[in-house]
């Protein structure tokens, strides 16, 4: 059997079993559409919490890029991270206790006003448009090598799959669509992980073979990878990164706009009880760790693979031929995100960091003329087990994994904006008698339309998938984390302080992004090239969320203190939110 007809088997089972649970929980009120009736088990949301959370970004692109750039670009993951374990105890318990659909249904009643509700959903669309070009980005790339399709191509049967089971199935479809999606993503990304360490290290645990010895030089593995990408004139995999300020901010940006995020935090409004969201936090945490744990080390075997692919015989010998290259580079070749240029014309492939001055002698001396290979860094998971020479059927499984995990989240994104629209927009500040029949009428329409134009960014991504995903944990840090803090743990930001806040930590933030990435990102429109030495002091635009978040706070309260004090009922409100249930009687004393 060949390697499509195997993919294609995997791939369409599991589209069949996604869309089947969909039509089996199918939502029949706005309740179960918003929060899947709200009664979902703690242990089936923490998994589809998990699988909500990873991402395309986490399955397929964050191993990439900790590969391309080592240490410098493990602020993904302790970013991620950690940005989790402050959703999950500083924000999700208390939102539950609320007891609203939506992120900005509790803005809107937290500050007493439509404006708050309305640059909320305002926040929460950009926001989450930006964050799903991502997941489009991620399936495209998914797509294009197992289905042996465009990109583009890829892209659209994405939105299709995604139409069929999110815009009927609601919530309710979408949370038992995403324990099978997870099940389906973390059996995928372990397998051909376990097969691989066992390859390299001779431990069948990826994260004790990360720091195992290789098997075939005798050293430490990392100090084997050190050794090869330094021979090739790039960082040692391991060395420390110059600008500490960047990395912090964006570790930092990363964490707070983690715990922002508008279709992770709607997860907690779908189980019964407080104590429910703190369990299912609890689930989710040990779910996410079966793969954070095992990406650095997938990451690093991917890079040593790579690099060992082309060059054989190590990398002071000559490359690989182009005309014997391996067949998996073909295949990915056809889909335009594995590059060769001959440069030099001798038919071999010369992969080395051609930016790096001090290595250009070593380069000249064996006759370089520049870098001949790009990979892009979304393909490195996906092509990892056939790089590692590993059985088809584990080639369509990490296909199906890697579908999942896109598919997941980019149904969790359009349901936020879905719910956004149509229950924070239409049914609260547009139209307030709105029956529920035609309530759900617009959460599915307004759900289409942002496939629609999810689908178009997609195909016109700014960066890579988990690029794209960090510019929208930027400015979900810089809008909604403020927003959602103040509202919880204080008693004197008023109406106005949050709106000035959420304005001002937006606007600032995407004017920064765009000047660097370019207007709406719309390509050729940026006023400044994003290299460091044109960023604001050292600054990132993937970092300049938490700075944003900064000013989103800064404002709030000068603007709070200035004005009125928020209603007495509104301060009463906020303190029941933080009291838990019975402490009454104690902190009377």
């Amino acid at each position: 059997m060949s390697q499509f007809a195997i993919n294609l088997i995997f791939v369409g089972a599991s589209f069949a079993l996604y869309i089947g649970i969909a039509i089996w929980a199918r939502a029949g009120s706005t309740k179960e559409f918003y929060v899947a009736g709200g009664g979902v088990n703690p242990i089936t949301n923490g998994m589809a919490t998990a699988a909500d959370w990873m991402s395309a970004a986490s399955f397929i692109s964050m191993a990439g890029l900790i590969a391309a750039g080592g240490y410098a670009n493990s602020t993904f993951l302790m970013g991620w991270t950690g940005g989790y374990v402050l959703l999950a105890m500083l924000l999700a318990p208390y939102l539950r206790k609320f007891g609203k659909f939506t992120v900005p249904d509790f803005i809107g009643d937290r500050f007493y006003s439509r404006g708050a509700r309305l640059t909320a959903v305002i926040c929460l669309i950009i926001m989450s448009v930006t964050y799903v070009i991502g997941q489009m980005t991620g399936a495209g790339v998914a797509f294009s090598r197992f289905l042996e399709v465009s990109s583009a191509a890829g892209i659209w049967i994405a939105a299709a799959i995604v139409f069929l089971y999110a815009v009927f199935g609601g919530m309710k479809g979408i949370t038992y669509t995403q324990v099978a999606q997870y099940v389906v993503l973390i059996v995928a990304y372990t397998i051909p992980a376990v097969f691989i360490s066992l390859q390299i290290t001779g431990n069948p645990i990826p994260p004790l073979g990360l720091f195992g010895t290789h098997v075939e030089s005798g050293m430490p593995l990392l100090e084997k990878l050190d050794e090869v990408v330094r021979e090739l004139g790039f960082r040692d995999y391991t060395a420390d990164v110059d600008n500490k300020l960047n990395m912090v901010l964006f570790t930092l940006s990363l964490m707070i706009g983690t715990a922002g995020l508008p279709h992770v935090i709607i997860r907690f409004f779908t189980v019964p009880k407080v104590a429910d969201a703190r369990w299912s936090a609890g689930w989710t945490l040990i779910f996410i760790a079966l793969l954070y744990l095992t990406a650095p080390a997938v990451a690093s075997m991917a890079r040593l693979n790579l690099v060992n692919t082309i060059y054989p015989e190590g990398p002071t010998a000559d490359a690989l031929a182009y005309a014997d290259r391996p067949e998996w580079v073909k295949t990915w070749e056809q889909t335009g995100l594995i590059r060769w240029e001959d440069k030099n014309n001798d038919g071999r492939i010369q992969m080395y960091n051609d930016a790096n001055a001090a290595f250009a002698p070593t380069a000249q001396a064996r006759g370089w003329n520049g870098n001949e290979l790009t990979v892009n860094n979304d393909i490195l998971v996906l092509a990892n087990p056939e790089i590692a020479n590993l059985p088809p059927w584990v080639i369509g499984l990490i296909a199906a994994g890697g579908i999942a995990a896109a598919l997941s989240t980019a149904a969790g994104l359009l349901l936020a904006i879905s719910s956004a629209i149509s229950h924070d927009l239409i049914k609260n500040i547009i139209n307030p008698n709105i029956s529920e029949k035609n309530e759900m009428m617009a959460a599915r329409i307004s759900m289409a339309g942002a496939i629609l134009l999810a689908t178009y960014l997609g195909l016109n991504p700014p960066g890579f998938a988990a690029q794209v995903v960090a510019l929208a944990f930027g400015i979900a840090a810089a809008s909604l984390f403020p927003a959602l803090m103040m509202g919880i743990f204080s008693k004197r930001v008023n109406d106005k302080g949050a709106i000035a806040g959420m304005l001002a930590g937006l606007i600032s933030t995407l004017v920064y992004i765009f000047t660097y990435l370019g207007w709406f990102f719309i390509p050729g429109t940026n006023m400044l090239a994003n290299t460091p030495d044109n960023w604001l002091f050292g600054v990132s635009p993937l970092s300049f969320g938490a700075i944003g978040a900064i000013i989103n706070f800064a404002v709030a309260y000068a603007v709070s203190l200035a004005t009125e004090e928020p209603p007495q009922e509104i301060q009463d409100l906020v303190e029941s939110v933080r009291t838990p249930k019975g402490a009454g009687a104690a902190l009377d004393h």
